[in-house]
């Protein structure tokens, strides 16, 4: 059976500029927790259509309670919650996959490509993996590289999609929003629904080893903290340096021990 796995964030769906409109409590949520379901909608769509039987779809936003599954094809299985392991925004990912995509994603904390920039969590001032500022897209990336799996398309701001693009260049890049400083100017929510449906039905019709990302032989992680304490207490996580005391090293020949640091440590 040929499988597609989703991983679906909301930072960088269609029309999105605020935090207030991420949060489940704020009255403007509901309306871009819709928008964030119809474009997963579409994403399984173009899946299907480009020959997936079936799709498996993690909500990777903050509680990970946010996608109607009503609204998703039946083809698709829906992975609510999160299960406390170091696959994170990948959880539910193994090497069976034909591939993976990415939706409603965002640029990398230090960057002004969009008002809601940030990696993992909003406490950090920058993320760097071997020298270039880390996003949660590029770090998804290499979580699905680690299992032979490719990632064959990715939604959200622009900042993220040049990214993206940057790393695996056959990549397919659908630019929702643009960010400057703290406005958003993006596509009509109909046209990015169009535009993800067909990106990811032609990258499942397509040759899924143009998508495949080489990992590189060592990795070195720096991150910076807001807090200085924070930076205190996660320094003694084991192998980890203290460079300053706002900022921390952290060096591994396997992404996975990456992964496990930045599960205790950010």
């Amino acid at each position: 059976m040929k499988k597609l796995f989703i991983s679906a964030d909301i930072e960088g769906t269609c029309g999105i500029a605020s935090w207030k409109e991420t949060e489940k409590n704020n009255p403007d949520y509901a309306r871009f927790a819709k928008r964030m379901t119809m474009e997963v909608a579409a994403a399984c769509l173009g899946a299907l259509e480009g020959g997936m039987e079936q799709v498996i779809v993690r909500d990777a936003h903050d509680s990970a309670m946010n996608i109607d599954s009503a609204l998703l094809p039946k083809e698709a299985q829906l992975i609510r919650g999160w299960g406390r392991d170091p696959l994170c925004m990948m959880s539910g990912l193994d090497g069976s996959f034909h591939g993976a995509v990415l939706t409603g994603y965002h640029d990398a904390a230090g960057t002004g490509s969009n008002p809601l920039s940030h990696t993992m969590t909003t406490s950090l001032v920058w993320l760097t993996l071997n020298g270039e500022l880390l996003s949660e897209g590029v770090i998804s990336a290499y979580t699905a590289a680690y299992y032979k799996v490719p990632v064959l398309a990715v939604s959200g701001d622009a900042g993220i999609c040049a990214r993206m693009k940057a790393l695996i260049p056959g990549c397919a890049a659908v630019a929702l929003n643009k960010g400057d400083g703290n406005r958003v100017t993006s596509v009509h929510p109909e046209t990015a629904l169009e535009m993800i449906r067909e990106a990811v039905k032609q990258t499942c019709l397509a040759d899924r080893e143009q998508f495949m990302l080489d990992m590189p032989e060592k990795f070195a992680l720096e991150v910076r903290y807001m807090r200085h304490d924070k930076a205190y207490s996660a320094g003694f996580y084991p192998g980890v340096q203290r460079l300053d005391s706002h900022t921390l090293r952290y060096e591994s020949f396997d992404w996975y021990e990456v992964l496990r640091m930045m599960h205790f440590c950010l």
